[in-house]
């Protein structure tokens, strides 16, 4: 371990891991998520420490959402209305939820269901003409504020919540909302990850090559994201993310 991120010469992981965090990284960001829960469900099957999995994590998370963000305003506009109420009302609640003491299993179980709910809606939805509707101020810092609630309480990324809602509520089209959901992931990953480096915390060795993975995942997922997947395959893969989801947080309390 070094105080800061530690660069090894050779992959100090299994090739097999750096596969599926490349995978998890095409998955997720395909449809504008960072896929830290993907990336800890890996990194956890392959038996890698607490201290391994939160820095690589946070890291994976800030470099692929950088990427995407990258890749997908040359193509769609970043929808500043909706974003900065959401971000400016989902950070203080974040920080609320987060320093509750609740029952964390029985709130977890009402979270995969949650999840399975929106799933299933995005899977059962007829098909429309991307029509979008202009929210209300009101309407969006409330969705912020229970987002960023939710987050907090359940240590579940906001935008596994925020893009089925930006889609189902046609808040923005199933493609703008891949932009939005990589912009807020970024700002929430970059604030955890500040907190990480202040805290005197340090990054272990071999951390690039996780990275180096999700990154090469994330550029084959951008692509899919602006070009090479219709709306209505953008709207499987989301809920195959958020089934995911659901039966990550099950499992984890029933084991």
């Amino acid at each position: 371990m070094t105080t800061l991120l530690s660069f090894s010469a050779a992959p100090h992981y299994s090739w097999l891991l750096l596969a599926a965090i490349a995978l998890m990284a095409i998955l997720y960001s395909s449809v504008g998520h960072g896929g830290a829960s993907g990336y800890l469900a890996a990194m956890l099957v392959w038996g890698l420490s607490p201290e391994e999995m939160r820095p690589a994590a946070l890291l994976m998370n800030i470099t692929v959402t950088l990427w995407l963000v990258a890749r997908l305003k040359r193509f769609y506009s970043l929808k500043y209305q909706i974003f900065w109420p959401l971000i400016i009302a989902s950070t203080p609640m974040a920080f609320v939820g987060g320093s509750l003491d609740i029952d964390a299993i029985t709130y977890k179980y009402l979270v995969a269901a949650a999840l399975l709910a929106a799933a299933i809606r995005l899977l059962i939805a007829a098909e429309d003409k991307e029509t979008v509707v202009q929210p209300s101020l009101n309407g969006v810092l409330l969705v912020g504020g229970a987002l960023g609630f939710l987050a907090g309480i359940s240590g579940i990324g906001g935008g596994v919540f925020l893009s089925p809602l930006l889609i189902i509520c046609r808040w923005s089209s199933v493609r703008e909302s891949t932009l939005i959901a990589a912009g807020f992931i970024l700002m929430n990953s970059i604030a955890g990850l500040a907190g990480y480096i202040l805290s005197e915390h340090s990054f272990p060795e071999g951390t690039n090559w996780l990275v180096l993975a999700a990154f090469v995942g994330s550029v084959l997922g951008g692509e899919m994201a602006v070009k090479r997947v219709s709306t209505k395959g953008l709207k499987k893969v989301l809920s195959i993310v958020l089934l995911i989801a659901a039966a990550k947080i099950a499992y984890q309390q029933v084991i």
